[in-house]
């Protein structure tokens, strides 16, 4: 009986330890996202995926978003880059389905399909954050009604290749301008073995690799080898188990920081609130291993924690209240609205925001590896006040000790943003930090925050 109750003891200490640990999977928790395209540019990983809206039952998908982090574990939402609307030739506004951007000589290309048969399309924009514009006012590739999930790959030679279908592989060379191609649209033969669609290529170490959402259904991603872009493709294996979890898939593969990642999506935020099926994904990522031969080792499903952090987040810059690696209950909106009353002579002072909203009590965001190095005397916030109330301020924990508590007074100007601050109690080094919001109802919106020594 005692042997029992030590091993119990160390059990649900054990299960506390778990329970403490920052959950961060999915990686976006204020919006459904789902076939997730990385692109690293300026030691910096731009994140485009596709938007399932918060009503779809079926696909309903309007336009793209763009997330981006420095250290694989806290992502910023810059918001949409694109929409359907950006194609005058496209005859509906709801198919926004899974792209990828690539840069090249300075310019940024967005590979966007259009379903039923209508092609795919390419916006050009001069930074990763846009503004894209289409170049052609035409589709890029017009083939056949598999045109969808194009996946492009520039070889050490700079040639580049664009690859697309379902449940074929496609592919054609592109010219350098990158919205032209030269030859003919090829129907890959050896379409590599579990096939179903969203193919991903890249090259490491003089071999091609092509993960693609693989078996059916539900799809995990495989992935298969090459010695050259074009084929033949040799199936190897699992990146990611297929498992009712994920039902769809869609892989995105990047090198950052000499660690490779693997992205994809799931279903798994959704089923946090229903057990009910609809078209809500959430995007997922992990660290992808290579073996010695090349070969690549499988994981059953994506870790509850994600990767390790790569790097630290300085809190005495100004940081985005979007900036989370994860959070409960709050969501995000944009917003253009009026900062100064109307001036007729030189009209009105507006101001774009994309900021955190739907805040409630008990709500909060995690923001991990905050870096106070020596320490901080201050906390400040800029929130437009609702109702008001409180923003606690922990450190390591969601019930972790209380370094400063933020009082949001909503009758200093309600709607309006404003900074409100507070001193901190004496914390220094590197710490999860947790925005734990507290209040009746319908607190404020949340634009930024800053630390000051």
């Amino acid at each position: 009986m005692k042997k029992v109750l030590i091993i119990n003891i160390f059990m649900a200490i054990a299960l506390l330890g778990v329970a403490q640990k920052p959950m961060t999977l999915p990686i976006i928790s204020t919006k459904y996202t789902a076939d997730p395209a990385p692109l690293v540019y300026n030691d910096t990983v731009f994140l485009y995926t596709s938007h399932d809206e918060d009503d779809a039952m079926g696909f309903k998908m309007l336009d793209w978003l763009l997330y981006y982090s420095t250290d694989m574990v806290n992502w910023t939402e810059y918001g949409a880059v694109a929409s359907l609307k950006d194609f005058d030739w496209v005859p509906y506004d709801n198919g926004a389905w899974a792209v990828q951007c690539i840069e090249r000589n300075g310019k940024f290309y967005l590979y966007c399909p259009m379903p039923g048969g209508v092609g795919i399309g390419v916006l050009v924009a001069d930074t990763p954050y846009g503004p894209f514009k289409d170049p052609l006012g035409k589709a890029l590739i017009k083939n056949s009604n598999h045109d969808i999930d194009p996946t492009i790959m520039i070889d050490d030679d700079g040639q580049a290749y664009m690859y697309w279908g379902n449940p074929k592989v496609y592919w054609v060379k592109l010219n350098e301008d990158m919205i032209s191609y030269s030859g003919e649209i090829m129907q890959d033969a050896t379409t590599p073995a579990k096939y179903q669609e969203g193919p991903w290529v890249w090259k490491h170490d003089g071999m091609y690799y092509m993960a693609y959402a693989s078996t059916c259904c539900p799809e995990g991603i495989g992935y298969a080898m090459s010695t050259k872009p074009t084929g033949a493709w040799e199936y190897k294996g699992m990146i990611v188990d297929a498992s009712e979890k994920t039902r769809g898939n869609h892989p995105g593969i990047i090198e950052f920081k000499g660690k490779w990642y693997c992205f994809g999506h799931s279903y798994d935020l959704l089923k946090q609130i229903t057990d009910k099926f609809y078209e809500r994904r959430s995007v997922d990522m992990d660290e992808m291993v290579f073996n010695a031969d090349g070969t690549i080792q499988n994981r059953a499903y994506w870790s509850v924690e994600g990767p390790a952090q790569v790097g630290t987040l300085n809190p005495f810059n100004r940081v985005e209240a979007e900036t989370m690696a994860w959070s409960e209950g709050v969501k995000t909106h944009f917003e253009t609205e009026w900062t100064g009353d109307f001036d007729w002579d030189r009209g009105t002072k507006i101001d774009d925001h994309l900021f955190v909203t739907s805040i409630n009590n008990g709500d909060y965001i995690l923001v991990r590896g905050v870096d106070f190095g020596s320490g901080a005397k201050t906390v400040e916030a800029n929130v437009s006040p609702i109702y008001g109330g409180k923003i606690e301020v922990r450190v390591d924990r969601l019930d972790g000790p209380v370094i400063a508590t933020i009082n949001v007074d909503s009758s200093r100007e309600a709607g309006y943003w404003k900074s409100f601050s507070a001193p901190v109690d004496d914390v220094n080094g590197v710490h999860d930090v947790y925005f734990v919001f507290k209040g009746d109802k319908d607190l404020f919106n949340f634009d930024w925050w800053k630390f000051n020594r």
